[in-house]
């Protein structure tokens, strides 16, 4: 780093309390903190890293090529956890989480997309599967997946978040868990989705013009299936194919699957095989033991389909710890089922003061943003947050104020703001604030 730049953020002074800089320090034209942690290399250690002394994977040829890629080994580190809350007893049911503390970007690989499943991943054989479109139509179609292929294609690059995401910090745990942030939040991924509009699917069908409804259903075990407004179907979902330009892995609904963005996760049905066009929602098993809102006055919220605006710090956070006191990126991840995000905010004193962060170039609706500060940390014990607010002026509620709408032991839709504690000795910890 040269001296100017050095003087730059020695002199630069903090816009929130606890060190937290100006955001203009991560502007696109602003390097000044490009080569932090980087190491003065002097003419002969320089020499010692070529010729004769280069190291070992400069000497050998390396591995040849292959059909299919995959991770470095020394990122094995990098993968889903998975929870099972029955066990054995029920292996197909549960969770895996994506790793968001080992991520950067917004688009999350197809092998580390978060996975939820009711009762295993079904093996279907696509040249035998086949969508069915009937009800309330002109005409019943059934769609192979040869035939879906040949139809003129669109991409959605949006992320999608199971309804129960980030439960750990619910009011149903009186205590803060002591995992990684992927455990707590990492049931939110987004990828490049490319498929048919199911509008086009509907159009051909012809649909009644006195339907307000559609159930779309799985063919896993569990049957699963949940009731779509019409009018959200027939504005931007897809009947999906392709994940980040591959085919849809099993795990994500292969060989076809709806993609509904901003809506609650399982409603983008997976192995999707059959949907019916009807005037009143279904109230399936999915839409009434599960996926409704109990309110402290003893009714529940259903079909709460948009997933609220929400953020979270990556890094700082649990999982992670500091190396000492110094200058740092907060970096982190924001969402909004309603549409786009227009403001991150970031506090170092538990919420009592805010700086701006910087967003990515281009914010996508409906997507995840990437958002950074640089933070100037002297090793005191503080308290990290992030705070989004999105384009039809959602703002992201403290704990409180989200728990406040809720009945006790409420788990779904939950978007409060995170706390993260830095302790003097840089470890992190979870903590309600």
């Amino acid at each position: 780093m040269s001296d100017s730049k050095e003087n730059l953020m020695a002199n630069a002074q903090p816009v929130a309390a606890a060190g937290l800089l100006d955001r203009r320090h991560f502007l696109r034209k602003s390097s000044a903190l490009a080569a932090v942690g980087a190491t003065a290399l002097g003419t002969t250690a320089h020499a010692a890293t070529i010729g004769d002394a280069a190291p070992p994977w400069m000497k050998t040829p390396g591995f040849g090529l292959r059909e299919y890629g995959s991770p470095s080994p020394f990122e094995a580190e990098v993968k889903r956890a998975v929870l099972k809350p029955y066990g054995d007893m029920a292996p197909g049911t549960g969770v895996s989480l994506t790793p968001l503390q080992h991520l950067n970007g917004t688009l999350t690989p197809n092998g580390l997309h978060f996975e939820r499943s009711h009762n295993g991943v079904p093996e279907i054989d696509p040249s035998k599967h086949e969508v069915v479109i009937h009800g309330m139509v002109r005409q019943a179609l059934k769609f192979s997946i040869e035939s879906l292929l040949r139809y003129p294609m669109v991409s959605r690059t949006c992320f999608i978040e199971c309804a129960g995401n980030s439960f750990f910090t619910s009011n149903a745990f009186a205590e803060p868990m002591q995992v990684p942030v992927g455990h707590i939040h990492g049931l939110v991924s987004s990828a490049e989705w490319t498929g048919v509009l199911l509008s086009t699917l509907l159009e051909d069908a012809g649909v009644d013009p006195a339907a307000t409804w559609l159930l779309a259903e799985g063919a896993d075990a569990a049957g699963m299936s949940r009731s779509i407004p019409l009018a959200k179907a027939q504005d931007d979902v897809i009947v999906a194919l392709f994940q980040n330009g591959e085919r849809i892995r099993p795990e994500q609904g292969y060989p076809v699957r709806l993609v509904v963005p901003g809506f609650e996760g399982n409603m983008n049905v997976k192995w999707l095989r059959r949907i019916k066009v009807t005037d009143q929602p279904t109230h399936t098993k999915d839409e009434t033991s599960k996926y409704t809102e109990l309110r402290p006055d003893g009714k529940a919220d259903q079909f709460t389909y948009t997933m609220g605006v929400k953020s979270t710090i990556t890094k700082p956070a649990t999982g992670l710890s500091m190396s000492g006191p110094g200058l740092y990126a907060v970096t982190g991840l924001a969402w909004s089922g309603h549409g786009s995000i227009t403001r991150v905010e970031v506090s170092a004193d538990g919420g009592q003061s805010w700086a701006d962060a910087a967003l990515d170039e281009t914010v996508l609706s409906q997507n995840l943003t990437r958002f950074q500060v640089p933070w100037r940390w002297d090793g005191s014990p503080l308290v990290l947050q992030s705070r989004a607010h999105d384009a039809n002026g959602n703002v992201q509620p403290t704990r409180a104020q989200w728990s406040a709408g809720f009945a006790a032991g409420q788990l779904y839709h939950n978007n409060a703001i995170q706390s993260w504690k830095v302790n003097t000795d840089g470890s992190i910890a979870n903590v309600y604030a």
